[in-house]
């Protein structure tokens, strides 16, 4: 088991390393020079590839658009890097991660002021015996 959990581990760093080459040095429309490429989850037989690429928020249904425009390109360059007997089905993703974590800080600023109180296993305020 442990050895298919690094097998993964390989080939969906494998798959990362080669994308983040060819939409650096091999692509040339502009639509995908913001991207970067946060994870890749191969499956098991690697037939498919969920590549999760994080945008400017600007422009991230653009880019979006050029992945798919840009899909088999990708693949073929893909294939021609790996040297696996098949090359997997890209299917890409917007990865939210930035967006959630500002939202999770939005939240946080709000947070009453009885979150930092000390409390005891139960939930409640431990009293300060000074008082």
């Amino acid at each position: 088991m442990a050895q298919g959990n690094a097998q993964s581990r390989r080939n969906n760093e494998a798959v990362k390393t080669a994308l983040a080459g060819i939409l650096t040095f091999e692509m040339s429309d502009p639509r995908l020079q913001t991207l970067t490429i946060s994870g890749v989850i191969v499956s098991s037989d690697r037939s498919i590839a969920k590549v999760y690429v994080l945008a400017d928020r600007m422009a991230d249904e653009r880019a979006m658009a050029g992945l798919e425009s840009a899909k088999g390109r990708i693949r073929s360059l893909l294939g021609a890097k790996l040297g696996w007997r098949a090359t997997p089905e890209l299917r890409f993703y917007l990865d939210t991660m930035m967006d959630d974590a500002m939202r999770i800080e939005e939240v946080l600023k709000d947070a009453p002021a009885s979150a930092s109180v000390a409390k005891d296993e139960e939930g409640y305020p431990i009293e300060d015996e000074d008082a």
